[in-house]
């Protein structure tokens, strides 16, 4: 021991026993050897071994030395590196090494030697663990805070050991790593940032995507020195944020995401730099902006992140960059919305009304995702979302952009098959979804052709599966038509009914291919493709594609044979998969992906493939209902009441039989409609009459055991049931006794003809109602008695005697259950005279005029023929309303219109003037639909002239939406059949003005020629029309129209030639329209592009060598004419109301005469629309983000839909204008109303309908000009002459109480045009209620003024005294074609069907709007 100590004083080097001198004059292996000997000695010596300590103290430095540590040999490296790391943990806390340099050469040799920490698979891997290890637990590297150099010595350190690190390595291994580490940071006085950012690097997303262990450490690292490191990290996110000093850090680019990392990691390491991203989240720089938000949405998403209730001046402050002025910034936002919600559901609420701001962003892009944001979180779980955000995506079906509306729709669609149809979140979750089947079918009243496509496509994937089995798909079609609102149901109705129409049109087409070549046959081929074109998306295109399949199934008869197949009424849906597979297969190619033509196919295939239908479906769906009858069905699970499923069911039934008739005819389905017959309720009764009818046309031959037992029961209700199922009855046999039903209906009539009687009033509305549609049917067959008949009792016993009297009453109407059943048996009278007439179709026996003049004389009567004054008033509405309706339908059958006098129509015209609202009412929907149909002749669209006086604004709104979508429909017409330029007189819009002046010449309140306030109404009236028709100058119709005034003022009235005061008003009134003209169109004075016609029943011929230039107007008149350009009338935007029961929609479908819109824009070269494209009809579609006006897309959203610019008028004038039109209606006749819900997010949509689209009120009433009344007259307001307005509005009628109903008759166009006005209110108009709070006033006309009240009876108001009435010379008019008498009992009896629908929706009526009435929603941003 002496010996070794004196070796250490002498500065030799002292080994262990056994171990020899080591030098570089050895071998490597002796090197080696000697070395694991010096490490076994270091390893088993402690810190307290003073004398062996002192003993190798020469050994300690020498393995230091450089020929050591600079060795070439790794083994040796490694076993020297073992060795000082027992030397630093023997010799603690004092290292034996006192040069600063050497202790860096030693440190940094030791870093060195941890990379073999790589390689765990080494021999010497334990080793080098055994080196981590030591050093770990000692905290050897923490000698070197003292040292000049630590920074780099560390920095190293890291460095290899974020490099060594992988997924070879065990947990003792990263634990002892993160020792080493954690002990500089946390025991160092600093951490420079080299260091921090050899740490933080590992944390960006692209190092973290290389190295996952290394990430790994980092993130256990920053954990365990949270607290110690967080300074540095706030200091260097201070610089590069707050003071952008990107120079610091090599990092600075990637700061965002190292935040996110960080706080992902701990959020305390960021205590004091988040407030730094609320000041980044207003900086001026977008793209910084951008980053910082998309930084946020990360923090506030993520599932476990509690920032938004920690810091919520940061949640605020990101909310608002929802709002941001950067479009990527506010899409970010939305997309992080999903997010959020998912993952944090007490945020909705923060978020829903930021959202819904966004869904009306002008970008499509951003409202796209707010959408996709939406649906993507309901999907994931309903309770989710809360009804304000789905209602954000009900109303982006609305939305401008294809695109987003797609989106919309089938994300609701996703969600509800999701929860109502799958029922994954319970009935709660269904239940509070229930409305998307409603708004999903509503969707089909858009007249978007892709719309309807994608509702359809939506329908049989989404809403019914097709691909479930039959008895499963007829049990969800069942449950979810009980379950639909009545504007739903009529959208499903009309779907199926286009679908079929479409069916045909193919069918047609077919025929028309296996035809020999010929022009006409080229021709005709030409005339169904377009047809077939404007059924499919994209006309232009899809044109040239269909004309390119007409070719195909000329050169392929498989393909033809398939598609014949495919449109056949018997073809099953496992037929129709199976040929539109073989059709598409046929025509696609493997080496064209993507081949348009075969798109449009699949597009047509689609829409005409049955793959709901056939006969194994009805008789499912008949097994339901008889489930449901029988009780056994799960009608109370499905929330149904069993009456109502039992109802639905049956109109379902109707329905299809209208569509698919053939898939009705099996034994057991006509003995289950048999049993549906004999049930209480009345409705499901009438629905089985109406299937037998529509279905039962073969039942003679080939059911004649069900016509056995089916006769006696029609027979019975024809004769004793309700009068609704009489009528069925009667058109049932009509249709199913083809052999006998002259026989049938001699049973029927002669019992019923017999049994007459009048005292019993009550015992006579069935059997007229019968004997009515017989002489409709066969008129022939009883002609002698029906003449008899209607001359003896329907007008000697029954219309001129009151036997009952009426109840003495205030009202102007009542409910239907309360009108006198003497009433409703002179109204079936009615009705019976004029369907005799309608069947009989000519007037050789003169009882045309006879009934005519019956017809007037109640209207002079005011419905009291026999003016005794025993009839009540509401007793009195009925019958005029009656007589009015009979009038229109007479004037349909060009053989009574001829003989329909001028003052005869002047008469039924004043109706549209009656003092009961429900009576102005009704009558205009007769009106329109005639109109629409092209029936009625087009002097009759004059008469909604007359509507600009009627108080209300809800029916001046109606008749104007009435007078644009009959100016469209024309229009349309003329440009789709280019060859009727011989009718174009009948036709042309423009031709109706000559009419409406000689209507209002001899409306009875303008009875003063001269009169300012009488001229005036003239001038609103004559603007009502005019405004409309010349919304766009195409072809100069304005000079047109010019041309037409003056050369009327050239004539004489044919009606009083002689009448020099008649003339006078004529030539005031056109002195009125020419001002119109003059002040609405800059246009007026080029030429005519044609000579107009004139009508020769109201004008003499023109005197062309006299020229009328003297100016017939008072000089006041002069102020009333403002200039400027007539609005384009707004088709389905503002104040839209329906045209008949709840949910009537306006829109321009395929009509009997194929008026829906085309490409094609040409007609007679000679007319004035000739230019006009498909842009200007009824079928364009309007925005929120586009003007609803035509004439102006960037303006005027706010201003006047009427071309009602004004000159500036003087404080005065303002004050002083009378107050006309602008009293609020009646609490009980028309309450103005809030929007529905996805229209009830815009600005406009807070007012009532009536404020909301239309002028200011100072403005006046909808469609007059200012009045700008002379200071004289301030205090002066016109007098009402008359009762043309109303007393009460009452409730509108049930119409008619079995007033022709559209019969749902297959495929003819007819029927579903009859069906466009009831409709399509509901999705295109808006439903009009009361403001809370604000109490409604009964509006008024003018107070009276002395002159005026004597110039026309009160009583007598809009109807000419019967002393005036002094029937005319006739004039010859132009004869319409007539129709067949069979075509004709057709029509009427589709007439019959669409009214009586019109009645059972009519059954309960409310003051103004009947329930669910909506307004055309405008298209939203």
């Amino acid at each position: 021991m002496a010996h070794s100590k004196a070796r250490a004083a002498d500065g030799k080097v002292t080994y262990p026993p056994g171990v020899k001198e080591i030098s570089d004059k050895i071998s490597k292996e002796e090197m080696v050897r000697r070395l694991k000997m010096v490490v076994k000695t270091f390893m088993d010596m402690d810190q307290d071994s003073e004398e062996e300590k002192e003993l190798y103290l020469n050994l300690a430095l020498h393995l230091a030395s450089d020929f050591f540590l600079k060795h070439p040999d790794k083994d040796v490296r490694l076993l020297v590196a073992c060795c000082l790391a027992d030397i630093f943990r023997i010799y603690a806390p004092e290292a034996p090494y006192t040069s600063p340099d050497k202790l860096k050469d030693i440190f940094m040799f030791i870093t060195r030697q941890l990379k073999g920490l790589e390689d765990t698979k080494s021999a010497q891997f334990n080793r080098y663990f055994y080196l981590l290890e030591n050093i770990a637990w000692v905290k050897s590297y923490n000698i070197c805070f003292e040292l000049e150099d630590s920074n780099e010595i560390f920095t190293q350190l890291y460095r290899t050991l974020f490099t060594v690190i992988n997924n070879g390595h065990n947990q003792k291994v990263h634990m002892h790593m993160v020792d080493l580490m954690s002990s500089i940071i946390c025991e160092g006085d600093t951490v420079s940032q080299e260091l921090l950012d050899t740490v933080l690097v590992n944390l960006v997303p692209a190092h973290k995507n290389l190295n996952k262990q290394a990430y790994d450490l980092a993130k256990a690292l920053l954990k365990r020195t949270a607290q110690a490191i967080e300074p540095y990290i706030t200091n260097f996110f201070n610089q590069v944020l707050m003071l952008g000093k990107t120079s610091v850090s090599d990092l600075s680019e990637h700061v965002f995401d190292l935040i996110l990392e960080l706080y992902n990691i701990d959020s305390h390491l960021l205590l004091s730099v988040l407030p730094q991203l609320e000041f980044k989240l207003k900086s001026n720089d977008n793209d910084e902006r951008l980053q910082v938000v998309k930084l946020l949405a990360k923090m506030f998403g993520a599932k476990d992140s509690e920032l938004a209730s920690q810091n919520k001046p940061l949640w605020q402050c990101y909310l608002g960059r929802f709002n941001d002025i950067h479009v990527p910034i506010r899409l970010e936002c939305v997309k992080f919305a999903s997010h959020c919600l998912m993952n944090h559901p007490d945020l909705a609420k923060d978020l829903t009304e930021f959202l819904k701001v966004r869904s009306h962003d002008p970008e499509e892009a951003i409202r796209h995702d707010v959408i996709v944001s939406i649906v993507t979180a309901a999907k994931k779980d309903l309770a989710l979302v809360n009804d304000a955000l789905l209602n954000f995506v009900k109303e982006r079906t609305l939305d401008k952009r294809w695109r987003v509306r797609k989106e919309a729709m089938m994300g609701l669609a996703s969600i509800y098959r999701k929860y109502s149809l799958q029922g994954e979140g319970g009935r709660e979750a269904s239940k509070q979804i229930s409305w998307i089947k409603d708004k999903l079918l509503h969707i089909y009243y858009q007249n978007s052709i892709d719309d309807r496509l994608l509702v359809e496509r939506i329908f049989a994937q989404f809403m019914v599966p097709h691909n479930l089995e039959t008895s499963e798909r007829m049990k969800c079609l069942y449950y979810l038509y009980a379950t639909l609102d009545p504007n739903a149901v009529k959208a499903l109705n009309e779907m199926w009914k286009c679908q079929n129409m479409l069916r045909h049109h193919v069918k047609d087409l077919l025929d028309l291919v296996k035809q020999p070549k010929s022009e006409t046959a080229s021709k005709a081929v030409f005339a169904k493709v377009m047809v077939i074109t404007r059924n499919l998306p994209d006309p232009g295109k899809a044109q040239d594609f269909v004309k390119k399949l007409a070719q195909v199934l000329d050169d392929d008869e498989r393909i033809r044979d398939q598609l014949e197949t495919l449109v056949s009424p018997s073809c099953s849906c496992k037929q129709a998969e199976v040929c539109v597979r073989d059709i598409t297969k046929k025509l696609g190619s493997p080496k064209q992906p993507t081949n348009p033509f075969l798109e449009m196919v699949k597009f047509l295939l689609e829409r005409i493939a049955p793959v709901h239908i056939d006969t194994e479906s009805i008789s499912a769906l008949i097994k339901q209902v008889n489930k449901s009858i029988e009780g056994t069905a799960d009608d109370e699970e499905e929330g149904v009441p069993t009456d109502e499923a039992i109802r639905a069911g049956l109109e379902l039934l109707k329905v299809l039989s209208f569509t698919h008739p053939v898939s009705f005819h099996s034994a057991e389905t006509f003995e289950s409609l048999l049993g549906c017959l004999k049930m209480d309720d009345e409705k499901v009764a009438e629905a089985a009459l109406q299937i037998f009818k529509n279905t039962g046309s073969k039942m003679e031959e080939s059911f004649p055991h069900i016509k056995s037992v089916l006769l006696p029961v029609l027979q019975a209700k024809a004769k004793r049931g309700p009068p609704r199922q009489a009528k069925y009855a009667i058109h049932c046999i009509h249709a199913m006794f083809t052999n006998s039903r002259d026989t049938h209906f001699a049973q029927i009539f002669e019992p019923l003809h017999k049994g007459l009687d009048p005292g019993n009033v009550e015992q006579l509305i069935t059997p007229l109602t019968t004997l009515g549609h017989l002489a409709l049917l066969a008129p022939e067959q009883f002609a002698a008695p029906l003449k008899s008949l209607v001359a003896n009792f329907i007008v000697k016993d029954l219309l001129m005697n009151d036997r009952i009297p009426g109840k003495k009453t205030t009202k102007l109407w009542v409910p239907d259950d309360e009108v006198s059943p003497e009433t409703l048996a002179k109204i079936q009278g009615i009705k019976l005279m004029v369907r005799w007439l309608l069947g009989v179709k000519n007037n050789q026996s003169k009882s045309g005029n006879s009934t005519l003049r019956m017809l007037t004389a109640i209207l002079h009567s005011d419905g009291d023929l026999t003016e005794q004054g025993r009839m009540g008033k509401p007793d009195m509405s009925r019958l005029r309303l009656a007589a009015a309706c009979a009038l229109l339908k007479l004037a349909q059958e060009p053989c009574y219109h001829e003989i329909i006098t001028l003052e005869q129509y002047q008469l039924c015209g004043m109706v549209i003037n009656d003092e009961c609202y429900q009576v102005r009412q009704c009558y205009s929907q007769k009106l329109h639909r005639g109109l629409c149909r092209l029936r009625l002749p087009l002097e009759y669209l004059a008469v909604f002239a007359l509507c600009a006086k009627d108080p209300v604004k809800e029916r001046r709104a109606h008749a104007r939406q009435c007078l644009v979508k009959n100016v469209n429909i024309r229009r349309e017409y003329l440009k789709q059949h280019a060859a009727v330029s011989e009718k174009l007189f009948s036709l042309l819009p423009e031709y109706v003005v000559p009419y409406a002046i000689h209507l209002l010449v001899h409306d009875p309140d303008y009875v003063k020629v001269q009169d300012i306030e009488q001229l005036k109404e003239i001038k609103e009236s004559l603007w009502f029309v005019l405004e409309i028709i010349m919304a766009k100058n195409e072809n100069n119709s304005h000079a047109f129209i010019r041309k037409m005034v003056e050369n009327i003022k050239n004539t004489k009235d044919a009606q009083a030639p002689n009448d020099p005061k008649i003339n006078e008003k004529l030539y005031t009134v056109c002195d009125v329209a020419m001002n119109i003209i003059m002040s609405k169109s800059t246009t007026y004075s080029l030429e005519s592009p044609k000579d107009p016609v004139l009508p020769s029943r109201y004008f003499t011929k023109p005197d062309k060598n006299v020229s009328n230039t003297k100016n017939y107007l008072p000089p006041e008149m002069k102020a009333f004419f403002t200039p400027g350009k007539p609005k384009a009338a707004n088709v389905l935007g503002a104040v839209n109301k329906p045209l008949a029961s709840a949910g009537k929609q306006l829109q321009s479908k395929a009509s009997r005469m194929e008026t829906t819109s085309n490409d094609d824009s040409t007609s007679d070269p000679s007319s004035p629309q000739r230019s006009k494209t498909r842009h200007d009809s009824t079928e364009m579609d309007h925005s929120e983000n586009e003007d609803i006006s035509l004439k102006s897309p960037d303006k005027d959203i706010d201003k006047p839909t009427r071309g009602r610019k004004r000159a500036a008028v003087s404080a005065d004038d303002q004050d002083n204008k009378p107050k006309r039109g602008r009293k609020k209606a009646a609490a009980n006749s028309t309450p103005t109303s809030v929007a529905e819900p996805e229209d009830q997010w815009d600005d406009a949509e807070d007012r009532p309908e009536d404020e909301q689209n239309s002028p200011p009120k100072q403005r006046g009433r909808r469609g007059r000009p200012p009045k700008n009344a002379p200071p004289s007259q301030d205090t002066t307001p016109a007098t009402p002459k008359g009762k043309r307005g109303r007393k009460k509005a009452a409730p509108p009628p049930e119409e008619e109480e079995e007033e022709e109903e559209e019969e749902e008759k297959g495929g003819e166009e007819e029927a579903a045009e009859d069906e466009e006005e009831e409709d399509q209110s509901s999705e295109n108009t808006v439903e009009v209620k009361a403001k809370p709070g604000r109490p409604t006033r009964t509006p008024r006309r003018q107070p009276p003024s002395s002159e005026s009240a004597e110039s026309t009876p009160q009583k007598r108001r809009g109807r000419p005294p019967k002393s005036a009435q002094t029937p005319p010379a006739k004039k010859p008019t132009p004869t319409r074609a007539g129709r067949s008498k069979a075509a004709a009992a057709k029509e009427e009896e589709e007439e019959e069907e669409e009214e009586s629908e019109e009645e059972q929706q009519e059954e309960e009526p409310t003051p103004t709007t009947p329930k669910g009435r909506k307004k055309a929603p405008a298209r939203r941003r």
